[in-house]
């Protein structure tokens, strides 16, 4: 429960903020004003630095952490695999109203949005007082912790290459029991991320598929999970490998 609101116009006094006890920080607002703990938190708004936007270096995308999911669908410097996932990732009057940024904070484990962005190797970058830091988004989703202290600034992928994604849910606008999404850059290297295989989305290795021990619940086994993973994982690494 919000108690108290603050608004600052500088991101110097912002991380200042958060360093107090019982802050959390909003940008978009969707995650904490959804929430039902009663306990008293003090609200930092980001919406008054200049966080957001989206900008290209070559095959470089930088996307600020206030940079509205809509955004993302509306902008031709994106991929268009990932403005297909940001658009499956909430209702239009969410994601005229959610982030980039707070999607990464909230890291929702069946995000497809975080899976296509570990798949494109995104990595974040994280304002302390006095420095600046670059962690793999893959880092920072297998330790919350490590968002402690920090805002989130940028999200910045690499656009070189080609990627793919496949999902299998009981209707085709549901929630994705199992997804894959994999990414073959022109470098040669590949990167295989899922959701529904473990607590968040990851990054698997292609040949340890058998290996996983995804979560059950009423949509389906760890076993069903594990054979749709390996069907998923097959067709789109050789979607993104050019039918290889």
């Amino acid at each position: 429960m919000i108690t108290k609101y603050h608004r600052p116009l500088l991101l110097a006094d912002a991380i200042d903020l958060i360093a107090q006890p019982n802050t959390t920080i909003i940008a978009g607002g969707t995650a904490v004003n959804a929430g039902t703990d009663s306990t008293p938190l003090v609200a930092v708004d980001l919406q008054a630095l200049d966080l957001s936007g989206i900008e290209s270096d070559g095959d470089v995308v930088h996307i600020g952490a206030t940079t509205r999911l809509q955004d993302l669908i509306d902008s031709d410097q994106i991929p268009e695999l990932l403005r297909d996932l940001a658009r499956r990732e909430a209702p239009n009057t969410i994601r005229n109203v959610a982030t980039v940024g707070g999607t990464v904070g909230t890291a929702d484990p069946e995000s497809e949005l975080l899976a296509g962005l570990l798949a494109y190797g995104a990595k974040v970058t994280l304002a302390r007082s006095g420095s600046q830091t670059e962690q793999a988004l893959d880092d920072i989703l297998d330790d919350p912790q490590a968002l402690a202290g920090a805002i989130i600034t940028t999200v910045t992928i690499d656009t070189a290459g080609v990627a793919s994604a496949e999902r299998t849910g009981r209707t085709p606008m549901d929630r994705p029991i199992v997804m894959a999404v994999a990414f073959h850059g022109n470098d040669g290297f590949t990167r295989l991320a899922m959701t529904g295989v473990a607590a968040r989305p990851v990054i698997v290795d292609p040949g340890g598929i058998t290996d996983l021990r995804p979560p059950s619940d009423f949509r389906g086994s760890s076993a069903y999970r594990r054979q749709i993973a390996s069907v998923l994982a097959g067709r789109v690494l050789a979607n993104s490998r050019g039918g290889e």
